[in-house]
């Protein structure tokens, strides 16, 4: 089913993050449905990002990341949990992007990971009220990830196959939620 790209957004700069394997997981599975993924690790923002003037002035990096978002038929989230909340990279790129049309109306999908039981529950939450203020359609089925560091072999593999399968239906229910209140 073709219903464009869907943008995996991989909330944190880290290096080798396991927010990043979650999302090559989550492509794997995106792919197998049939669907179109990008994936979009902030690892990527350029240091122009950072400058002061940012919000008067994107640079063309910075817009190009933009446009990422905006072309996108949904969007699906993998953020970490740091000290009980999501990353503030992640904050910090959700505000450099156009307002309001970035998210209006948008499909977005969550997946919280964390090394903690809880994985990443609240930095979900946290931001799908974010995106929900900024007129998304939040997709129900929600992962998320304890114990993150145990799941992944040296290769960078999953390991575990009750949570691939948990994020293997989430992408292909997701593919239907894009289909069915998707925009163009």
């Amino acid at each position: 089913m073709d219903t464009g790209t869907i943008l995996i957004l991989s909330g944190t700069m880290r290096p080798d993050s396991n927010a990043l394997r979650v999302s090559k997981v989550l492509e794997g599975h995106y792919r197998a449905a049939g669907a179109i993924t990008q994936i979009l690790s902030l690892a990527e923002l350029p240091l122009s990002a950072f400058a002061p003037t940012i919000y008067a002035t994107k640079p063309p990096e910075v817009a190009a990341l933009q446009e990422r978002v905006l072309q996108a038929a949904g969007i699906h989230v993998v953020t970490p949990e740091y000290n009980g909340s999501f990353p503030g990279v992640l904050k910090h790129f959700i505000d450099l992007l156009k307002f309001p049309e970035s998210f209006d109306a948008k499909p977005v999908a969550f997946t919280g990971e964390a090394a903690g039981m809880w994985g990443g529950l609240r930095a979900v939450e946290q931001l799908q009220m974010i995106f929900a203020y900024r007129n998304a359609h939040l997709f129900p089925d929600r992962v998320f990830i304890p114990g993150v560091t145990q799941k992944f072999d040296a290769d960078g593999k999953l390991t575990d196959a009750e949570i691939d399968g948990r994020l293997a239906k989430q992408a292909r229910g997701f593919i239907g939620f894009v289909a069915a209140v998707g925009r163009k």
